[in-house]
Order: C-alpha cells, then structure tokens, then sequence
C-alpha cells in the first residue's frame, strides 16, 4: 500500500509514472510477481483518472488526444501479440532496450530549452500513440513516449497532465479487455486491486486537496528524474534476468 501511495502522488504531480514506479518498487522489494502487480496495476491507472477527473471537472482534451488513442489501440493489440509470440530472453532484451530510450528521452527532456513553438499535427500524436501502445502491451509501461511528446507541446501543464490521464486510462482499459476474456488476470492481482483502491483514492483527493504549485522548470527536472530512475531500473532488471538465464 505504500508503494500504491507513492506511485499514485508521483502520477497525480507529474501526469505519469504511476506504473512504472509501483513495478520499480514491487521489484525491489519482492512484494508481489509482476505480472499480478502489472494487471492490478491496469485497474488502479483506471481508478486514479476517475478520482483526478470527477475531484477536477474541466475540459476532458478528447480531440487533442484522439489520434493518439487511436494509435495506441493498435499499438496495445500489437504489443500483446509480440509479448505472446517472443521467448522470454528476447523479451528480456526488449526491456533493456526501452530502459536505454527512456534514458535518451529523459536526457533529451531535461537539455532542452523551450517547449515547440506550435503543436504537433496529428500523424504525430498517432505514432506517438502507437509507438506508447506497443510498449503498455508489452511491459504495461506506456508513459515514456507520449511524455516526452507532451511535454515538449506549448501547452499548460496542468492540460499536459489531464491528457496524460486520459491516455493511460484508455490504454489500461484497452488492455483490461484483452486480458479478462483470456485468463491471464489472476484471482491475486484482482485481491492487490481491490486492496489498493482506496489508497488511490485517498491520495488523489488529498492531492486536489493540497497540491503542489511547482515551477515548470522544476517540473521538467522531476519528470526527467522519473524517466531517468525508471530506465535505470528497466535495464537493471533486464540485466540480471539475461545473466541469470
């Protein structure tokens, strides 16, 4: 539940990183497999954009993030698709390699000056989408490239975050119905699901409650750490699991 808590402010601050952290952390400590962490984890994305969304109503940035989304459905089926047909060391190499881009992402976010003086066009977001989908059917970590492309937009952080939100609710709902119907969430990540809920909850209202007034500059540097910490950990993990197989 402490790992729930710290995971759900780091996403309600930043607009991401709630997967990545509670995996990080549940690795680290042993506290359950990953693969029951990842599907709880599906529900909780699910349950923490519901809280922020009904705590904050506001405009819900649906045609901005519509090429996206619809990438990303693609991209979730794809990325399932390659997680079933890849061995297990092939896999291992994967994550290695998404650990290495989102140390180059986090870099590259942190070095740069000014955000892009227009916004995207839409064959952008939707690679962007697609590209993130792959990765959230793969390892259940969407987050690294829709990040980095939102962040470097011209728009007010707090839009940033809501379409964050909304990207990782519809691609863990996406997700939740491949999964269901094939058997591969356990009664154990249902039980870590239900467990974790209210903890979700609580931290996001306490969140809307007392939030933090960052300077973007200071924000940009948090999110760079996320990224940094989380692809360190990526190809930590991916490291032992090659050596040990």
């Amino acid at each position: 539940m402490a790992c729930v808590a710290l995971a759900t402010y780091a996403q309600n601050l930043t607009g991401f990183a709630f997967s990545l952290i509670l995996l990080g952390l549940v690795s680290v400590f042993h506290v359950a497999s990953v693969g029951d962490t990842a599907n709880a984890a599906t529900v909780l994305s699910l349950i923490n954009a519901w809280t922020y969304f009904r705590a904050r109503p506001g405009v819900v940035p649906w045609r901005l993030m519509k090429p996206a989304l619809n990438g990303s459905t693609v991209g979730v089926i794809a990325g399932l698709m390659l997680l079933t047909w890849l061995s297990g060391g092939a896999v291992n190499w994967l994550r290695g390699l998404l650990g290495v881009s989102i140390l180059g992402c986090a870099l590259l976010l942190v070095l740069q000056g000014r955000p892009q003086s227009a916004v995207s066009g839409r064959t952008s977001f939707a690679v962007i989408g697609g590209l993130s989908g792959v990765l959230g059917g793969l390892f259940s970590s969407s987050g690294p490239p829709i990040v980095f492309h939102m962040y470097r937009q011209p728009l007010e952080r707090e839009l940033v975050r809501r379409a964050l939100l909304l990207m990782f609710a519809f691609n863990s709902l996406v997700r939740l119905v491949i999964v269901l119907p094939t058997g591969h969430f356990s009664w154990r990540a249902a039980l870590l699901a239900a467990c974790a809920m209210p903890v979700v909850y609580g931290v996001t209202r306490l969140h809307h409650r007392l939030p933090n007034k960052l300077q973007p500059r200071t924000l940009k540097w948090l999110v760079g750490s996320l990224l940094a910490a989380a692809g360190s950990t990526l190809i930590a993990s991916a490291w032992l699991a090659i050596a040990q197989g």
